[in-house]
């Protein structure tokens, strides 16, 4: 008895719980995954990531687009030049007059516009494979999207189905307890009677125990399960209550649900690493273009103004602002570096290494799905051969249940023999229970693998 009182406040806490699941109206497989589809946060990620990607396609588009810059200055300084050449660097400022016959440090403002065009007309088709190398990181981030969402949708099923399964488990959990506390009825009064021995009544009470542990360790990973989608999908934990009738009617119509044809050319794990494929393809493009001669168009309109004039006199500073000449200046030029020869050649052989580990990967892929598809084949079939032989073990056990409870209650067996007979009779109703949810869960898999998963899920609805 004072097991009983021990685990008693448990099966208290679970009670309201347990009432709950009854009560809340279970939710199907299509709900969830729509659900997972919509709400889940990596998918939302993904999404995200698509998005950065076409903008930067766009930005790549607009490569094309030729520099206008204006500048305007006034400055105040010397100017005295001096002969002999020299390397700018970028930091000596300029300084325009001949040379004179003496050093003058007087000071001069000058003014200064400019308007300078500067626009690479055309690049010999770098301009065009750029563009194809962005359009394909786009679809790759669309590919790599797909092909979460499928693997985010074959895990979505896995823990539906693994609820499921839990759920009947705990169903027969409960019976398993029903009979041992009806066992334990007979017992207390076939002592009180003076037939049976007080242990057998001790030995019941330890089955009852055993079982609600085995109840509670049950509802606890269901409780997890739930946990788990309900952070998939934003329903919360406690309204996620899978419908076992999914697994009924899957088990029930094996041949129906076993007749697709696979699609592996359009699965999404295949779909991403023909893009990945692709996408070096172009970038191997995108070198060879890279490294192609430059036509350029240049073009400037500037006037200068200064307190210099045309004597070379050192005019007041205020002389110097507004423009006094005014030039133009056109041209188109051509640039290549030979140099770039050796370059676009070490980088065209690094990008063609990744383009042929590109293929070789998506080679492997089609390997694995092939052979995933075959073992899927032999795991339906094992699951169905296993449907049909469980109900005779079912049937068998609970017959042989009732027979050696008859004969306990009438004193002509013991207890050790009517509990072998009781767990026989449990172990068949959960194998059958598990049987179900393994053709479930293999014939999925196969979906998975031959991409047929949303045949199964209209046939579902």
């Amino acid at each position: 008895m004072f097991s009983i009182y021990k685990c008693w406040p448990l099966v208290l806490l679970l009670l309201p719980n347990i009432a709950r699941s009854q009560n809340t109206p279970s939710i199907s497989l299509n709900t969830v995954l729509e659900k997972v589809t919509a709400y889940a946060p990596s998918l939302t990620a993904d999404a995200a990531a698509i998005r950065i990607r076409q903008s930067q396609t766009t930005e790549v588009r607009n490569n094309w687009l030729p520099s206008l810059k204006l500048n305007y200055q006034a400055d105040v300084g010397t100017n005295n030049n001096t002969a002999g050449p020299y390397f700018g660097f970028g930091i000596i400022p300029s300084n325009s007059r001949g040379v004179r016959d003496e050093s003058n440090t007087s000071a001069t403002l000058t003014n200064l516009g400019i308007a300078a065009l500067d626009w690479e007309v055309y690049n010999f088709g770098a301009y065009g494979a750029a563009n194809k190398a962005a359009e394909a990181n786009v679809d790759v981030e669309r590919k790599s999207f797909e092909q979460s969402k499928y693997t985010l949708t074959a895990a979505t099923i896995d823990n539906y189905l693994q609820l499921g399964l839990l759920q009947d488990l705990i169903t027969i959990q409960n019976r398993n307890i029903e009979r041992n506390k009806e066992i334990r009825r007979s017992i207390q009064a076939l002592a009180r009677s003076g037939i049976r021995a007080g242990v057998d009544t001790s030995i019941a009470e330890a089955e009852i125990s055993k079982a609600r542990l085995v109840y509670i360790d049950l509802v606890n990973q269901a409780r997890q399960i739930q946990i788990n989608l309900s952070a998939l999908s934003g329903v919360p934990a406690a309204q996620i209550i899978a419908d076992t009738t999914t697994q009924q009617s899957l088990a029930a119509n094996t041949a129906e649900f076993s007749l697709f044809n696979a699609d592996t050319l359009n699965h999404p794990v295949i779909n991403y690493y023909k893009s990945l494929y692709n996408s070096s393809l172009q970038q191997e493009n995108l070198v060879k273009k890279s490294y192609s001669p430059k036509i350029l168009l240049e073009a400037a309109a500037w006037g200068r103004g200064s307190s210099i004039n045309a004597e070379d006199h050192f005019g007041p500073l205020n002389t110097g602002w507004g423009f006094d000449r005014g030039n133009y200046l056109v041209g188109v030029g051509i640039i290549y570096n030979l140099f770039d020869i050796r370059r676009r050649h070490l980088k065209l052989s690094t990008q063609r290494a990744e383009t042929e580990y590109a293929q070789k990967k998506l080679n492997e892929q089609k390997a694995l799905i092939a052979a995933g598809s075959n073992q899927a084949d032999a795991n339906v079939a094992s699951a169905i051969d296993r449907l049909g032989e469980i109900p005779k073990q079912l049937k068998a056990a609970n017959a042989a249940y009732r027979q050696k409870f008859a004969l306990y209650k009438n004193g002509l067996t013991d207890i050790i023999e009517l509990n072998a007979a009781l767990n026989l009779l449990y172990r068949a109703e959960t194998d059958f229970t598990t049987a179900k949810y393994s053709y479930c869960r293999a014939l999925f898999q196969k979906a998975v693998v031959e991409n047929q998963v949303n045949a199964i899920l209209k046939l579902l609805k």
